[in-house]
């Protein structure tokens, strides 16, 4: 249940940053104060002095687009994670109605709440989610401080426009929190605590216009560009074991990969190759184009699969590296697409197309797998995807890096409605205390 946290009166709302008011101007009125912390507090001071007192919000006069976009935001904020938003909206709302009568304190005042009204909602929108590991320093998610939140407002051709826009946060984010608002509007009040947990999930800003998001509890890619789903396809994630789950991560695309080799897991290696060759003899390697290395990573000798000894690749006290040669049967299909990530999860092609009609596709080892890598590698690289020989591993750069982001949705929102996949991972439970919390 959402519920709005009241407090004492706007002049409550205006405490820790200063307002040229006295508190008789101010109105007595429901609210909850802004909790800013007093860097916070001196920004908003400093941003204003800077200005000559000048308002932001309301510089047109009472009657402003833009402050009447940030209301109807702090109205729906419950949903966005700031609780005390309609509580503020009500304040704002009610010294610009003293405003509007010729009250100049009010309208400073409504202004100077305002401004520490958006302050308070962007770092709410900008806390990093929930269990999302970073795993590239690109995509690392940079706070902006109160200072820059409102110097970026104050820069936009449009305030009302570029509001509305920060506020979108990325589409599958968006398209959650308004069919969330939506229901709420119809039900009360109430709001179904896995649409928080996937809310706080989605709420990622990516700081470039082009990047891929992938939804591994719905098992589909998304492609992503000015802020508009462009393009999307289904994917295979990885499988419910504690060891095979594909992990919530954000890194980056710098290239694809053609020909690629499919380096076997070392679990892999044990329990499925080694396995294989005991029951069907060498001739197995040879069949499946697999090559065996030595154990260690620098070392790409090959070796005479006949020197090794399988039983005891197969009980684990031998190591060996095995990899398969590009080809129609090969695992990684014509291309894959690595990032840097210490889970060693990549994205990529697959010879097994038969897999995307079914309904459930956590069938992986946590990688993920393409329904169509050439049309996503068209779309990162501006051209059809081409090798330049039929050489192993030939990386092609993309010219821009993309973004990519791997979250968790077991909340979903289709033409307004609200609708739920399985929570197959069973992550749900501890994003919904971690959400309740915030």
């Amino acid at each position: 249940m959402i519920t709005r946290l009241l407090a004492g009166a706007a002049c409550a709302a205006l405490m820790g940053f200063a307002v040229p008011v006295s508190a008789a101007t101010v109105p007595e009125l429901p609210g909850a104060a802004i909790q800013l912390s007093p860097s916070a507090a001196q920004a908003v001071d400093s941003f204003y002095a800077s200005r000559g007192g000048s308002p932001l919000w309301l510089r047109s006069g009472a009657e402003s687009a833009a402050a009447r976009e940030l209301i109807g935001i702090l109205d729906r904020a419950p949903v966005d994670g700031l609780a005390r938003g309609p509580a503020l909206a009500a304040q704002a709302q009610a010294l610009i109605s003293r405003a509007q009568g010729g009250d100049a304190a009010a309208l400073r005042a409504a202004d100077r709440l305002l401004s520490a009204a958006w302050v308070s909602y962007v770092q709410t929108l900008q806390r990093p989610p929930s269990g999302m590991v970073y795993a590239d320093p690109w995509v690392t998610p940079r706070q902006e401080s109160p200072i820059q939140v409102l110097q970026k407002a104050a820069a936009a051709p449009s305030l009302a426009a570029y509001v509305r826009s920060a506020s979108e946060v990325n589409p599958l984010y968006a398209q959650l929190r308004d069919a969330a608002w939506a229901q709420m509007q119809s039900s009360g009040g109430s709001i179904d605590p896995r649409v928080l947990a996937s809310l706080d999930r989605a709420r990622e800003r990516p700081s470039q216009d082009k990047y891929v998001m992938v939804d591994a509890a719905s098992a589909r890619l998304y492609m992503i560009q000015d802020g508009h789903i462009v393009d999307s396809m289904k994917v295979v994630v990885g499988k419910a074991g504690p060891h095979t789950q594909t992990p919530m991560m954000a890194s980056t695309i710098y290239y694809a990969t053609l020909n690629p080799y499919w380096h076997v897991d070392g679990e892999l290696v044990r329990s499925l190759i080694a396995k294989n060759v005991l029951q069907q003899g060498l001739g197995y390697l040879k069949t499946h184009g697999y090559q065996v290395m030595p154990a260690d990573a620098s070392d790409n000798t090959l070796l005479d699969p006949s020197t090794v000894d399988w039983h005891a690749v197969a009980d684990g006290t031998r190591q060996v590296r095995v990899r398969q040669l590009p080809g129609p049967a090969n695992s990684m299909g014509r291309m894959k697409f690595g990032f840097p990530n210490a889970y060693d999860i990549y994205l990529h092609d697959t010879p097994s197309k038969d897999l995307f009609a079914q309904d459930d596709r956590d069938l992986s080892h946590g990688c993920i797998r393409l329904q169509d890598a050439q049309r996503l590698a068209r779309w990162m690289l501006g051209r059809d995807p081409e090798a330049a020989s039929n050489a192993p591993e030939d990386n092609v750069a993309l010219p821009t890096p993309v973004p990519i982001y791997v979250t968790y949705l077991t909340a979903q929102a289709h033409d307004g409605q609200l609708s739920y996949v399985d929570d197959i991972y069973g992550r749900d439970a501890e994003a919904m205390q971690v959400a309740a919390l915030r």
